[in-house]
C-alpha cells in the first residue's frame, strides 16, 4: 500500500460519528480512495456509505464494538494486513449523564470505559501494528473538558483528561517511527451528542472540527485546538482559583 500522505486508506472507528464522517469526507477530497467505516450494526451504514461513494470512494463496512476490548486486536490486525498503513480517525465516544453517574457507579464506569479504556486499547493496537510499516496517521479526539476537569461534568472530563495524557505520551513515543498522531482538542460541538443542550461559548460544528483536522494533518501538526481561541482559554482555566473553579458551569 502506498505511504503517500493524503492517499492512505481511511478507517473511521465510529462509522456513524458526525465528526468522523466529516473528516473522512475531507480526506477523500484530498485523494483517499478507500474508506472503512467501523461501527456496530455495520449493515445499516447505508447513508454513510452512499455519502462517501458519491465522492468517488470505495467504502467497506466492518462490525466494531468499542467496548468489546478482546475484538480490537484481531479486527485491526486484519484491516492493516489488507490495507496497509491507514489514516485512522478514532471517532467514537459517549457524553454520559453526570447526574446519573453520581448516583450509579456502573454508569460512571461505562463512560470511562468507552471514552478512555476503549480508546487506549484501539490506539495501542494501531501503534503496534503501524510501527513496522513506518506509516499511518492517528487522529484522537480529546476535549477542552479534559484541560481542567469541572465539577459539572467530571466523569466525562476525567476520561478525556486521561485520554489526552495518554495520546500526548504516545505521540512522543511514536516520534521518528513514521507513524504520526494528531491530538484534537475541540470545545463544545453542536451535534447529535449535544442535542438539547445550550451551546457553550466558542462552540463549533462537526464540519468546522473536520476542517481543522484536515488542515492539521496537511501541516503535520501534533495538536489542534478547535477553535484556536480555546488554547488561551485553557491557559486561563489552569490558573483559575479552585474556589472559583468549583462553581464553573458546564
Amino acid at each position: 500500500m502506498t505511504a503517500d500522505r493524503g492517499v492512505d486508506p481511511v478507517l473511521v472507528l465510529g462509522g456513524r460519528s458526525e465528526i468522523g464522517l466529516e473528516v473522512a469526507d475531507r480526506l477523500v477530497r484530498a485523494g483517499a480512495r478507500t474508506v472503512v467505516l467501523a461501527a456496530r450494526r455495520s449493515g445499516e451504514l447505508t447513508a454513510e456509505t452512499a455519502r462517501l461513494e458519491d465522492l468517488g470512494a470505495t467504502v467497506e463496512t466492518v462490525e466494531f464494538d468499542a467496548d468489546d476490548l478482546p475484538s480490537h486486536g484481531p479486527l485491526l490486525a486484519d484491516l492493516v494486513a489488507r490495507h496497509g498503513a491507514l489514516d485512522v480517525v478514532v471517532a467514537f465516544g459517549v457524553l454520559g449523564d453526570q447526574d446519573r453517574a453520581e448516583r450509579d457507579v456502573a454508569h460512571a464506569l461505562a463512560v470511562v470505559h468507552t471514552d478512555f479504556v476503549a480508546q487506549v486499547s484501539v490506539v495501542s493496537h494501531l501503534a503496534r501494528l503501524l510501527r513496522p510499516l513506518r506509516g499511518g496517521r492517528l487522529v484522537v479526539f480529546s476535549s477542552i473538558a479534559g484541560a481542567r476537569v469541572r465539577r459539572a461534568n467530571y466523569v466525562y472530563g476525567s476520561a478525556k483528561a486521561g485520554l489526552d495524557g495518554f495520546a500526548s505520551g504516545l505521540a512522543d513515543a511514536l516520534h521518528g517511527s513514521g507513524v504520526r498522531l494528531l491530538l484534537v482538542r475541540p470545545g463544545f460541538v453542536v451535534g447529535r451528542m449535544t442535542a438539547g443542550m445550550s451551546p457553550a461559548p466558542l462552540a463549533s460544528t462537526p464540519a468546522q472540527v473536520a476542517d481543522a483536522v484536515a488542515a492539521g494533518l496537511a501541516a503535520g501538526r501534533e495538536v489542534v485546538w478547535v477553535p484556536g481561541a480555546l488554547r488561551a482559554l485553557a491557559a486561563a482555566m489552569a490558573v483559575t482559583p479552585r474556589s472559583v473553579w468549583r462553581r464553573a458551569p458546564r
